[in-house]
C-alpha cells in the first residue's frame, strides 16, 4: 500500500481501464475482475458516475478490509495496488490492478470482461477461449474426452500422409501412428479435438455444414448437409459452389477459350478453407453456405476476437488470433494454406484483380458472415483486366509507401512478408515508384534507407 499524497490526477471519465466507485462494494470487486480479465485498470473509490468528486471516509481497517474482501472472493486471489489520494481535505482511493497472467479470473464463481465502460459476464465459451489463450493453446488441440483412436480412419490418414508428402523432396513414411504423434494429432495414445474432425471415420454433428442454392430469398432449389471429417468437406463444399454457379467462355484471337467463372475460384477457395479453420466448433450453431442469384453468404459460428474489429481486418493492422491451431497447422503442412493471418487480404486481391464487387465481411448474429457478388457480365472482359491490374498496382504502391513512411529502413524481404508478395513483385513495384519520382533509395542496398518524395 502506498502512502497519502497531496495531489493526483484524476481521469475525467470512465473508460475500459477506469471505473468510478462512489464507496467499496461488490461491483467494485466484479470491475477489477474484469480489468483483470482484459488489459488492467483503475477503480477510483470517493468519484460518483459522473466524475464529481465526493470523497470517501476511510477508518484504520478500512483499506486492509477492502484488500481481505477482494482476495478472498477472487479465484485466483487478486491484490490491487492501493492509493489514497487526498485532494481539498477529501480522500479517495485509487484500487490499481494489472492484467492477470492466468486467466479468467472469477468473482464468487462468475467471469466478467470489460466492454467500453462497463462490465460483462463472460459465455461459456468465452471462458474456454481466455483459458486456452493463456497457456497459448486452443479447442483443437486437447483432448477429445468422447472418441478414441478407434474413432479415425486409417485410409484418410494416409490421404492426408499423401497430402503432406505432396511437394517435399524427402517424404516421410506411411507410418500412422508416428505421423499422428509428429503432427500432434494423438499425444501419449489420445486423440485430439483436432483429430477427430480431421480424420473421423463416420460423420458427425461437430463439422454440420449447411449449403443451400436459392431460387430467390426464400424457395430453395437444392440443398445439402455435410458432415464428414474437414479434409473431405473442403472439397464436398468447393464441389457444390462449383456446381451451382455459372461460367462462360470467351472467344479470343488464340486458338484455346477463356474459362469465366462468375466468382473467381482461388477466392471462394480460401474463404471456404478460412470457415474451416476458424469456425468455433464449441459452438451448437452450424456453419452454412447460400447461393442465391445476386449473392453467396458464407456463416461460421463464432465472431471475431474482441481485440480485433472488422476495420483492422480489411486494414490489416491486426494480429492473427488462430481459433484452432492444430487445424490451421495440418492445413498449412498440406499447403491448403499460406500464411497465417493474411486470407482476408487475399480474398479482397482475388476479388478486385477479378474485377468483381468488394465483398462483405460483418459479425452476424452469433458468428462471422462474409458476401460476395458476382462478376459484372455487363464490362468487357479486356478492359476490366487493365483497369483492375492498374487499381492492383497503385493500391500496391500505397501500401509500400506506408510501410516506408513507418520504417525507412525496411527492406525489400520483409516488405514481401508483410504484403503476402514475392520479392519479385515488390522490387517491381519499387522500381515503378522510383521511376514516377515517388521514391529514392538514399545509400547503398545494405545500410541505406527509403525516401518518400511526395504524397501519393
Amino acid at each position: 500500500m502506498k502512502g497519502k499524497r497531496k495531489r493526483q490526477l484524476i481521469p475525467r471519465n470512465e473508460s475500459e481501464t477506469v471505473e468510478f466507485k462512489t464507496s467499496f462494494n461488490m461491483e467494485t470487486v466484479e470491475t477489477l475482475v474484469s480489468f483483470a480479465n482484459a488489459h488492467g485498470g483503475t477503480v477510483y473509490v470517493g468519484i460518483d458516475d459522473t466524475g464529481n468528486a465526493v470523497g470517501v471516509s476511510l477508518g484504520k481497517e478500512t483499506v486492509p478490509q477492502w484488500i481481505n474482501e477482494i482476495k478472498t472472493k477472487t479465484e485466483p486471489s487478486l491484490i490491487p495496488d492501493v492509493e489514497i489520494i487526498t485532494i481539498k481535505g477529501k480522500q479517495f482511493v485509487a484500487l490499481r490492478i494489472s492484467e492477470f497472467p492466468i486467466k479468467p479470473v472469477s468473482v464468487k464463481g462468475k467471469y466478467y470482461k470489460r466492454t467500453g465502460n462497463s462490465n460483462q459476464l463472460l459465455s461459456l465459451n468465452e471462458i474456454l477461449n481466455m483459458h486456452l489463450k493463456t497457456f497459448n493453446s486452443s479447442w483443437d488441440y486437447y483432448f477429445d474426452p468422447n472418441h478414441s483412436v478407434m474413432d479415425i480412419s486409417d485410409d484418410k490418414t494416409l490421404n492426408l500422409i499423401a497430402l503432406y508428402n505432396n511437394e517435399r523432396k524427402y517424404p516421410i513414411e506411411k507410418d500412422v501412428f508416428e505421423f499422428l504423434t509428429k503432427m500432434e494429432l494423438i499425444r501419449d495414445g489420445k486423440l485430439s479435438n483436432g483429430a477427430f474432425l480431421l480424420l473421423m471415420r463416420n460423420d458427425s454433428i461437430l463439422s454440420d455444414i449447411e449449403l443451400g442454392y436459392f431460387q430467390n430469398e426464400t424457395s430453395i432449389k437444392d440443398g445439402i448437409s455435410i458432415s464428414t471429417d474437414l479434409i473431405t468437406e473442403v472439397q464436398e463444399v468447393l464441389d457444390f459452389l462449383r456446381k451451382h454457379i455459372s461460367k462462360e467462355f470467351i472467344i479470343t484471337a488464340n486458338p484455346a477459350r477463356i474459362e469465366r467463372w462468375e466468382y473467381p475460384l482461388e477466392a471462394l477457395r480460401e474463404i471456404v478453407l478460412n470457415m474451416v479453420v476458424h469456425r468455433d466448433y464449441t459452438h451448437h450453431g452450424n456453419s452454412s453456405i447460400k447461393i442465391f442469384p445476386n449473392r453467396i453468404e458464407f456463416f461460421n459460428p463464432g465472431h471475431l476476437p474482441d481485440t480485433i474489429s472488422v476495420n483492422d481486418l480489411l486494414q490489416g493492422t491486426y494480429t492473427s488470433e488462430c481459433r484452432n491451431k492444430l487445424i490451421a497447422k495440418v492445413f498449412k503442412e498440406i499447403n491448403w494454406i499460406e500464411r497465417y493471418g493474411t486470407g482476408i487480404r487475399r480474398i479482397r486481391d482475388y476479388f478486385m484483380e477479378y474485377g468483381s464487387p468488394e465483398p462483405l465481411f460483418e459479425n452476424f448474429q452469433h458468428g462471422f458472415r462474409v458476401t460476395v457478388y458476382p462478376l459484372d457480365k455487363k464490362v468487357e472482359y479486356a478492359e476490366m483486366s487493365e483497369k483492375m491490374s492498374e487499381k492492383m498496382s497503385e493500391r500496391m504502391s500505397e501500401r509500400i509507401i506506408n510501410l516506408i513512411k513507418n520504417n525507412p529502413e525496411i527492406t525489400i524481404d520483409e516488405l514481401s512478408v508483410l504484403l503476402a508478395k514475392t520479392t519479385r513483385t515488390i522490387e517491381r513495384n519499387l522500381a515503378k515508384l522510383k521511376a514516377k519520382k515517388l521514391l529514392e533509395r538514399v545509400g547503398p542496398d545494405m545500410g541505406g534507407y527509403w525516401k518518400v518524395i511526395q504524397n501519393k
